[in-house]
């Protein structure tokens, strides 16, 4: 497994081979492009089973939950590419073919060989030793065909199928969650500021986001670990801060969440 962080731009890059690793549950506030190169990954995504064998693209919104696992005994071997909404809003700016508002992929799975391509080759001038002009070329190019060829305008998105009462309570409960990081809010206190029982809460949270409102808790805390281990910060100082119990704590969920260790994100960024 190698992973890359560029230092200049909300970029990641990781190519690696997975037998028996299996991913738990989790999103990401960025999009990620995967490629599968060989074998085949099965997952689920919007509440059902996917499957991407070899020559397939994977693109999973900002915040859309799935998991990941072999489909074989012989493992899967895949890159995928992490790029932030705010860089696939600009890398869109003045194109013909800009959505209105942010893209939103119709599709977890696409079996599409010049979306699979053109995401090898940007895998390549972001981990090679490609020039900085090269990156954001290869970038703008690989954005503005998977935006063309996969998506859908963000006012088509569907409607989540939540009622109105439901989906506020769920709103209330994030804002909580948000406003109350890092520390360890519990079902009352989330009861108490979405102003129903708790059960109605985890109800509405999960139909809302897809996940529930502890491993959105736990993301929060995942996230803020990322950003302080990308700045420098030790491991251990990043868990203390980011709200999980200790070092190990925060390397197990690290690596169900993400593929690798926290150790191996920082050295990514050298």
């Amino acid at each position: 497994m190698r992973y890359r962080r560029l230092p200049d731009r909300p970029v990641e890059a990781m190519h690696a081979h997975f037998e028996r690793h299996a991913y738990h549950p989790h999103s990401h506030d960025t999009y990620s492009f995967g490629l599968t190169e060989f074998g085949a990954q099965e997952f689920g995504c919007r509440g059902e089973h996917r499957t991407s064998a070899a020559g397939m693209v994977m693109a999973f919104n900002p915040d859309e939950p799935h998991d990941g696992r072999a489909a074989t005994e012989q493992g899967f071997t895949y890159r995928i590419v992490h790029v932030g909404p705010e860089l696939v809003a600009e890398l869109l700016t003045d194109r013909a073919d800009r959505a209105v508002g942010l893209p939103l992929f119709a599709e977890p799975v696409l079996h599409d060989p010049v979306l699979a391509g053109a995401l090898g080759r940007l895998h390549g001038a972001l981990t090679g030793d490609a020039s900085t002009l090269a990156r954001d070329e290869a970038l703008a190019d690989t954005v503005a065909a998977l935006v063309r060829r996969g998506t859908r305008g963000a006012g088509a998105a569907q409607a989540v199928r939540t009622g109105r009462t439901e989906l506020l309570t769920a709103r209330r409960a994030r804002a909580a969650l948000d406003a109350g990081y890092p520390s360890d809010l519990g079902a009352d206190e989330l009861a108490a500021a979405a102003g129903c029982s708790r059960f109605a809460v985890y109800r509405a949270f999960r139909a809302a986001y897809g996940i529930s409102p502890s491993d959105y808790q736990r993301q929060l805390r995942l996230r803020a670990a990322r950003r302080m281990i990308a700045a420098g910060r030790p491991v251990a100082e990043a868990a203390t801060e980011a709200g999980f119990a200790d070092q190990a704590h925060l390397n197990r969920w690290f690596r169900r969440s993400y593929g690798i260790t926290p150790g191996v994100y920082r050295l990514a960024g050298a």
